[in-house]
């Protein structure tokens, strides 16, 4: 249940998993067309969809909605990337969906899940708590 990107963002090859949903459509797309070659063909005979035919369709699509916000392929990565990490998932495996040489790249979307920062419990809220006064303060090491 894996698909295989080859050349993806920064030519990278990566797997990223498929949803049994999409497979659903996918496998209903291919039944309804039963493409030679290309599920999603390109203008060019024996080429596959392009980079730019797919941005076109993301402007067409966002022309026909009440979206007005610019729509992009990239946005839809993000908003994979945000979705995950407010899923749960780890950073790590999000980084590797994604492709991403450096963990600090992927960290660039924590900024953009700030309500899965503030849903996390700190590992101090599990301490027991301590009467405190100021007549005991707390010692500093010199």
């Amino acid at each position: 249940m894996v698909i295989r990107v080859d050349g993806g963002k920064g030519r990278k090859d990566r797997y990223v998993m498929l949803s049994p949903v999409l497979l659903d459509i996918l496998r209903s797309c291919w039944r309804t067309a039963r493409p030679k070659e290309w599920l999603f063909p390109g203008d060019l005979p024996g080429q596959p969809i392009t980079a730019l035919a797919v941005d076109a369709a993301c402007r067409k699509a966002r022309s026909q909605s009440t979206i007005t916000k610019p729509v992009m392929p990239h946005a839809l990565r993000h908003a994979f990337a945000v979705h995950l990490l407010e899923g749960g998932t780890d950073l790590r495996t999000i980084q590797l969906l994604l492709g991403h040489r450096n963990l600090s790249t992927t960290a660039r979307y924590l900024h953009l899940a700030t309500n899965k920062v503030y849903a996390t419990a700190s590992p101090l809220d599990s301490l027991p708590a301590a009467p405190c006064s100021v007549a005991d303060p707390i010692p500093i090491p010199a």
